[in-house]
């Protein structure tokens, strides 16, 4: 079996972790992508020179952590590797937590203002003077929902993920929409919003995109914390 990136030097690594590594390897080395078929078990023994029984285990681990797909009666695949392994045990660590129904939230909120602060220059350079008609089409929208009342989450996600789809490093993208989808599953333990914070937070993302167009990255930073005010306001005093 190659050495990949992944080989352990640990003497204790157990036999299914190194099917698991050297599983990755050849997805590495193979320059597969996600919904590329992989090899069948029998094939995966023979290439990688492991068991039956851990080559098992490793396409179970695999699959809990959507680097593999199996699909019954069709194979297995390279899976999404999406970061829905790392929202899920954020969410059940959150409803763990004892004694504060609402600390899950407030670092999850927290987080994804650290994160939009941390990457104002970028997303300001990205957009500086940049024309989209799809996003000002949300916006429209998200001010529109809230001077009926109305919140704007299928919105609000959108306008987020438009917001970073020019900025480079696109695992920030990835970072924010598994913090909003965290987000998402947790804010129903929240009261629904009053009238006017829904009204804020829809103006304020109109300030950051305004922000981001002019090159002001001082006035994106306070639209960021215009943007969340509201809802920090209604955790602290829930």
């Amino acid at each position: 079996m190659k050495r990949g990136a992944y080989a352990s030097t640990a003497g204790t690594t157990t036999q299914a972790t190194s099917a698991m590594n050297a599983i990755k390897d050849y997805i590495l080395q193979s320059h597969l992508q996600p919904g590329d078929p992989l090899p069948t078990e029998s094939q995966l023994c023979e290439t990688l020179g492991v068991s039956r029984s851990s080559v098992r285990e490793a396409i179970r681990t695999l699959a809990a952590l959507d680097i593999v797909e199996v699909r019954h009666g069709h194979g297995m695949f390279v899976g999404q590797v999406s970061m829905r392994p790392m929202v899920e045990s954020l969410v059940f660590r959150g409803l763990l937590t004892p004694g504060d129904d609402y600390r899950s939230l407030r670092e999850v909120v927290q987080v994804r203002r650290t994160l939009d602060a941390a990457l104002a220059e970028a997303v300001v350079t990205a957009w500086k003077e940049r024309e989209d008609a799809e996003i000002d089409a949300v916006v429209d929208e998200m001010e529109a929902l809230a001077e009926r009342g109305e919140t704007f989450t299928d919105q609000d996600r959108g306008f987020h993920q438009m917001l970073l789809a020019p900025v480079p490093n696109q695992l920030f993208a990835h970072l924010m929409e598994a913090f909003w989808a965290i987000h998402t599953l947790t804010v129903p333990m929240l009261h629904a919003p009053r009238p006017e914070d829904i009204v804020k937070t829809a103006k304020a993302h109109r300030a950051m995109l305004q922000a981001a167009r002019a090159g002001d990255v001082g006035a994106y930073r306070e639209a960021i914390v215009a943007h969340y005010e509201p809802l920090e306001k209604a955790l602290t005093h829930a």
